[in-house]
């Protein structure tokens, strides 16, 4: 009888926690009409929200806590870390880098060495700067002439970030602090100083105001850094970056339909005059590289990816170096020396070609199968590329590729031992094939599982997809995956339109009018495991973050008897209001724009938030969001978790998880946060799939 008490009171106090109050709000647009009754959610200082977020966590967490103890994720976790290997340090300048975690409960800190074989000395520790284990390091960028470091630092988890400095050779912090950076390249003018964005955003969920370039001279104090670009009246977009001698800044006008380019002589004075260059880009061209008086660029004329070249005072004139090959998309360009390394994927497969400057080719390395690769630097006079290939299951293999001879070598050094393989390589059956979508076209999935998997239907499988701003898909080592596949589990990444996997074509072909291809793609990909045997809807869950967080709320609304788990994390849940927050402005050439009566009528079929229904019993939901998200607000998650939970068909639990101190990456500041969380994330997959 106690027993069934306290099991009576924690449903009660769970049911009672999750049942937000309704004050209902109407809005109208165009033909529509909709009641919003959790607009108050969007109120994110209101103590009557923080209390409803609290009651949320004190409902989840326990349930997530109780699968990591039913399961021995969190173990095997650490221990297949352990077990891992290391990856290549990057070479930056005139030393190589390398982050190491000194405590798993503290951000790691950033060591360097001259030569790689060298005893790595601390440059950058976190908390002995905050004293904060919640503040980590995001990215670092040395001086022309690796005199000093600057650095940027995530303080609260927003996109709001901080830039501080440090001497490399006496590895002495220097006092200046930049704050309100946002979106910001960490570019130098020289050793002397830096070029960096400034938001001016007062309100959190504000509308990003992200538009004015400062320079910041190393030993001044903010207050005088100068303004070099500004795009307030605009309200347009811009990136920036410096190559050789030339600073350049790409302007992108607010509604993402033209483009002006401009650069600065960075060897004269500080008066910083933009020049443009080309002030209608016709081409629609990705800026690869500038060298020797050329741009080199890649254009939308061959959606598969070529790499075109001009010169800077004629851009009008441009020729083709490396051409567009048919079916092996062109992920990206580095130049080496006398060298173009190119990075191709077909189907699931990587490879490297190797150019000469002028476009010859002059030979291939090919990845193995399954496996992606990164470039992390060139020994001149060796000839040797430095590279690091791993997969889903398999950790860091570092060699030496010479592109002189194309011979390989395995690389090893005092601190990148080798370490047997956790799995022997033909352990997992690694596939990239094709499915059919409903209007017959050939949609890209990788599958992997235990190999001699029996495909019975009854097989616990994770499906995933981004489908967005034509992002294309890496596999990433990740040991949580690796033991729930070891367990029996099937994982698969569905390729979808609106991402770039199959170039410029593939993601125009799912965005903005087309943005529903996109979700129809994922969904027939759930179709598709489920016709060929590889699971069931009863062992079936989905899985995205940020766009792929709004894929996953538009496949469990659109077909929730498909799935019995979706797990929703950082997603874009109301599209009614998408444009009014944060970064929502630049995202109108990937959804359209709701102000637009042809784009709103689209973007309505699909928006999670408006097409729950009342009669619906959705599946097994956890919403995962961070608190301080700036990118996608976590006003998102709130109200779909909210909706969702207090209708009376819902019988499946909806959770929602708000990630304390954190922001769109989640907690990720120490070893221990990323743990905790991985062994959260598959436990309660595992547990859901095998009731």
């Amino acid at each position: 009888m106690r027993i069934f008490l306290l099991l009576f009171v924690f449903v009660f106090s769970s049911v009672f926690g999750q049942q937000a109050k309704k004050i209902p709000v109407t809005l109208n647009k165009f033909d529509f009409n909709y009641v919003d009754d959790y607009a108050w959610l969007e109120n994110l200082n209101d103590p009557e929200v923080k209390s409803w977020v609290t009651q949320q966590n004190e409902i989840t967490q326990p349930i997530l806590d109780e699968a990591v103890k039913s399961n021995n994720f969190l173990f095997k976790i650490k221990d297949y870390n352990y077990l891992s290997t290391n990856g290549l340090p990057s070479k930056i300048g005139k030393y190589f880098y390398t982050s190491y975690r000194l405590d798993k409960d503290k951000p790691s800190v950033l060591h360097y060495t001259e030569n790689l074989n060298d005893m790595p000395k601390e440059l950058v520790n976190p908390y002995r700067v905050y004293k904060d284990k919640n503040v980590f390091m995001l990215n670092f960028n040395p001086s022309k002439n690796s005199k000093i470091l600057a650095y940027k630092m995530s303080v609260n988890g927003s996109d709001r970030h901080q830039i501080r400095f440090v001497d490399i050779p006496n590895q002495e912090y220097l006092d200046d602090v930049i704050t309100d950076v946002k979106f910001s390249s960490l570019v130098w003018k020289g050793d002397e100083g830096i070029f960096y964005k400034r938001n001016g955003n007062k309100n959190f969920t504000a509308k990003d105001s992200t538009f004015q370039l400062f320079y910041h001279v190393v030993g001044d104090v903010q207050e005088n850094d100068k303004l070099v670009f500004d795009a307030t009246k605009s309200e347009g977009s811009f990136s920036f970056f410096s190559q050789d001698d030339k600073f350049f800044l790409i302007e992108t006008n607010k509604e993402a339909t033209s483009k002006t380019y401009y650069y600065i002589n960075q060897s004269g004075d500080n008066d910083f005059a933009l020049v443009p260059f080309l002030t209608s880009d016709e081409l629609n061209f990705d800026f690869v590289k500038y060298r020797n008086g050329f741009v080199y660029c890649k254009t939308d004329k061959y959606p598969w990816g070529s790499l075109s070249k001009f010169n800077i005072n004629n851009p009008t004139e441009i020729s083709t170096v490396i051409p567009q090959y048919y079916n092996e998309l062109l992920l990206d360009c580095k130049f080496f020396g006398k060298y173009i390394i190119a990075k191709y994927k077909v189907l699931g497969k990587y490879h490297i070609n190797v150019f000469d400057l002028n476009g010859t080719f002059i030979r291939k390395f090919e990845a193995p199968y399954g496996m992606n690769f990164s470039v992390r630097f060139y020994d001149e006079k060796k000839d040797d590329l430095y590279v690091v290939f791993y997969s889903h299951t398999i950790s860091f293999l570092n060699y030496r590729l010479n592109v002189t001879t194309g011979e390989s070598r395995v690389y090893y050094n005092d601190f990148i031992r080798p370490k047997p393989t956790l799995f022997p390589f033909d352990y997992f059956d690694y596939k990239t094939i094709t499915y059919k979508s409903r209007d017959n076209k050939d949609v890209p999935i990788t599958i992997v599982h235990k190999k001699g998997l029996e495909l019975n239907r009854s097989n616990p499988t994770l499906l995933k997809a981004y489908g967005g701003f034509g992002s294309v898909s890496y596999p990433t080592y990740d040991v949580g995956l690796l033991h729930f596949l070891d367990k029996g589990g099937v994982y698969a990444y569905a390729e979808v339109r609106g991402g770039g996997d199959k170039g410029d074509n593939w993601h125009k072909s799912g965005m903005g009018q087309n943005k529903m291809n996109c979700f129809n793609d994922f969904i027939d990909a759930a179709e598709f495991l489920i016709s060929e045997g590889y699971t069931s809807p009863n062992k079936l869950a989905i899985n995205g973050g940020s766009h792929g967080g709004l894929l996953v709320g538009v496949a469990m609304t659109q077909r929730p008897e498909l799935f019995k788990l979706a797990i929703p994390e950082v997603g874009v849940f109301d599209m009614f209001k998408f444009e009014e927050y944060t970064v929502g402005r630049f995202h109108v050439d990937e959804f359209g724009s709701v102000d637009k009566e042809d784009d709103f009528v689209k973007i309505m079929e699909y928006s999670p938030l408006h097409n729950i229904k009342e009669d619906i019993n959705y599946p097994t939901t956890l919403i995962v969001t961070g608190e301080n998200d700036d990118r996608v607000p976590p006003i998102h998650s709130y109200k779909f978790a909210a909706k969702l939970q207090n209708r009376k068909a819902q019988k499946n639990p909806i959770y929602l998880l708000v990630n304390e101190n954190a922001g769109h990456y989640g907690k990720v500041s120490t070893y221990n946060n990323r743990v905790k969380y991985d062994a959260e994330f598959y436990s309660f997959i595992w547990e859901e799939l095998n009731k």
